[in-house]
């Protein structure tokens, strides 16, 4: 699992590949049950064949997933504009080899990984529009 993976599984935006496959597996094995008539049966196949697309989701409000974090966490953490206090809230790692990894995840530009600060935020506003990108509600504000 790649590092914006876990922010987005952090977020709740993306469901767990383990539990995902393991849907797939029983959709994939299961079976009509006897004396199911045959307009049922065409329902119950219609129902599991759409369990192998992914289910529409509701878009997460990442502001408030994000403010409801931050006033849990005893340290003062401005997401809104910094992506180490984005990463700690979320529970990942915040260090500079971490940070690095993630923007070369999302192809940061090469003359950018040699000023941590010009990197740091490329890769916040990088982030949140990837974030609004995969079905998060990210105010307008943080994404221009």
């Amino acid at each position: 699992m790649g590092i914006f993976d876990k922010i987005l599984k952090g977020l709740g935006i993306k469901k767990d590949d383990n539990a995902k496959d393991a849907g797939a597996g029983a959709t994939a094995t299961a079976a009509p049950t006897a004396g199911v008539t045959a307009a049922p049966r065409a329902k119950l196949s219609t129902g599991l064949s759409g369990a192998d697309k992914p289910a529409p989701m509701d878009a997460v409000d990442v502001a408030a997933k994000m403010d409801d974090l931050a006033k849990a966490n005893p340290q003062e953490l401005n997401w809104k504009v910094s992506i180490v206090d984005l990463l700690k809230l979320l529970e990942i790692d915040s260090s500079f080899e971490n940070r690095k990894e993630l923007a070369i995840e999302l192809g940061v530009p090469t003359e950018f990984l040699e000023d941590s600060a010009k990197m740091n935020t490329w890769l916040h506003k990088t982030v949140l529009k990837k974030i609004a990108e995969n079905g998060g509600t990210v105010p307008a504000s943080l994404l221009d």
